[in-house]
Formats: C-alpha cells, sequence, structure tokens
C-alpha cells in the first residue's frame, strides 16, 4: 500500500494523543495526579492537539476533502465512519475534563467522571483506527489478530512515554510510571516483532486461479492490462526493496523501542533537571520511530488487487 505521509501522521499523532489522553483522564478522574493549572493546560493541549492536527492531516489523502463529513452518515457499517463519529463524540468529554481542570483548578466530581468518559471514549477511537485496517480482507498483513490489539499497545505506549516526560518537568514524575513507560516500550517491541515474523511467514491463499475460479492449471495473464502505472498501482501496488524494508525495520526498532527504553532506564538514577530532559528526549525520539513504523505498516502490506496486474 501507498504510504501517504498524511495518514502515516495522523496514525501516529491521534494514537500518541488518544494514549495521553486516556491516561489523562484515568489519572486525573482518580485524583492520583494533582490538578496542577499548567500541567492540566499544556497536558490537555498537547493531547488534543496531536488529536486535532492527526484528523486534519488525514483529510490530505482524500480526493475531495470538502466532502469528508459524509463519511460519518455511514457509521452502521464503515469502521471509517465509526472512527470519525467517535473521535468527535470524544472531544465533549475531553472539553469538559479540560475546562474543569485548567478553569476550575479540580478533578473530581463531574470534571473526573468526564475524565473517565473522555478515557473510554479514547479507547474506543483508537479501536475503531485499529478495525479500518483489522477488517480489510483483502490485506492479509493487516487482516490479522495482530493489528488491533497493536494499535491499543502503540497508542498507551506513546502516551505513557508523554505522560512521563510532562510528569518529570513538573517535578511529579513516579518510577511506578517510569517502569510502567519502558514495560509497555518493551511489550510494543515484543508486539511489532511477532508481527513481523507472522507477516514474513504468512502464506497468502488467494491466487489467480482462485480469484477467477479457475482450479484447473496455473492461470496467468497473456497481455498486462496497463503498460504504465495507474492509480490501482500506485496506491496498492507499492513496492519496497527486501534490503530498505530489512533497514528500515532497524532503524524502528532502534528509535521506537532500543533507545526511548535505554533513556528512561538512565532517567531512574538522574536528578530531576535530567531526568525530564531526558524523558522529554525519549518521548521524541519514540515519536520519530514510530513515524517510520507507521510508513512500513502501509509499504510492506500487499493488496490482493494487484494480482490483476501479475504481482
Amino acid at each position: 500500500m501507498h504510504p501517504a505521509f498524511s495518514v502515516v501522521f495522523f496514525t501516529t499523532a491521534t494514537g500518541a494523543g488518544y494514549g495521553l489522553l486516556a491516561l489523562l483522564g484515568v489519572l486525573g478522574g482518580f485524583q492520583i495526579i494533582p490538578p496542577d493549572f499548567w500541567l492540566g493546560l499544556i497536558g490537555m493541549g498537547l493531547a488534543l492537539g496531536l488529536i486535532a492536527a492527526g484528523l486534519l492531516s488525514s483529510t490530505g489523502h482524500l480526493g475531495r476533502p470538502e466532502r469528508a463529513w459524509r463519511a460519518f452518515s455511514q457509521w452502521r457499517s464503515s469502521w471509517l465512519s465509526r472512527e470519525g463519529v467517535a473521535s468527535v463524540l470524544t472531544f465533549i468529554p475531553a472539553g469538559l475534563f479540560g475546562i474543569g481542570w485548567v478553569f476550575f483548578g479540580k478533578t473530581d466530581g463531574w470534571v473526573g467522571i468526564a475524565g473517565l468518559l473522555a478515557a473510554c471514549g479514547a479507547a474506543v477511537t483508537v479501536c475503531t483506527t485499529g478495525m479500518i485496517y483489522a477488517s480489510l480482507k483483502p490485506i492479509a498483513q493487516w487482516h490479522s489478530r495482530f493489528t488491533l490489539p497493536g494499535y491499543l499497545v502503540f497508542s498507551a505506549m506513546t502516551g505513557s512515554l508523554l505522560l512521563n516526560a510532562l510528569l518529570q518537568g513538573f517535578a511529579l514524575g513516579s518510577k511506578i510510571l517510569l517502569v510502567a513507560s519502558v514495560l509497555l516500550t518493551l511489550l510494543g517491541w515484543g508486539w511489532k516483532l511477532a508481527t513481523w515474523r507472522y507477516n514474513d511467514r504468512l502464506e497468502i491463499p488467494t491466487t489467480a486461479n482462485t480469484a477467477t475460479g479457475l482450479a484447473g492449471g496455473t492461470v496467468r495473464s497473456l497481455e498486462w492490462p496497463h503498460t504504465e502505472e495507474n492509480y490501482l498501482l500506485k496506491e496498492m501496488g507499492f513496492r519496497i526493496a527486501r534490503k530498505h524494508s530489512a533497514r528500515l525495520r532497524q532503524i524502528t526498532q532502534l528509535l521506537t523501542f532500543a533507545l526511548p527504553g535505554l533513556l528512561l532506564a538512565v532517567t531512574v538514577a538522574l536528578p530531576r533537571p535530567f531526568a525530564a530532559a531526558l524523558s522529554l528526549l525519549a518521548a521524541i525520539v519514540q515519536f520519530a520511530g514510530v513515524l517510520v513504523e507507521r510508513w512500513l505498516f502501509f509499504a510492506e502490506a500487499k493488496h490482493t488487487v494487484t494480482l490483476y496486474y501479475g504481482r
């Protein structure tokens, strides 16, 4: 599949934003973190800003962005539409939670309830995003048991590193959150390795024979339908060299998992100014790594429509 940057940035930014929003909603709703004005303003601003930026960037891949609103009408059958509805609905409790935290200086009572609802909405939205890809049967690399949990793990992982950086900056960091961030990073690493292993061993059952219903012999095309690249080949027949794929996998592991995990491990033994700086660096490096990982997520996927073109 063609890895358009608008969609790559969308899945990365919204995943991190919803992960941070969910953690803020839960920890704030249960009064585990204090209702500090600047923490609420920066934390909620960052979470909602990432979500809004991701949603806006996703329209860049549409042929007619002005008609994006029509996607909301197909929520009964389309995961894309359900994602749009869930993302909009999540802004309601998230906005109330942010207003109560920033302007009223409280995270209990109705504000806490709004925070917990925002956390639930964030989790549901991430699930709908994952199901957009997991529900696509023509793309075997996505239509597997690894896709949806992977979206949830990556959202929690990136969100936890952002929250850790925020709390470290406000001298509110805890070793529990730090350890949780490291564990989530390791979980994400293991899940990504398992996903790659599954995809590399994947035997796609669809062939030219099964697609045409002709069981005898080997079906092959006598003449290709196009002599030049067309829209389908550009969008669904994108190809990446094996050596480039291997190198990008190494970069993904370094930036998304290894380096952030190492920085967080070092943070435990450092005083606040250095711990806050390394925590912020870990979050930034991981965000860049997830951009590479998302690019690979699209580039390595193969749509069965390419059978028509002999690929």
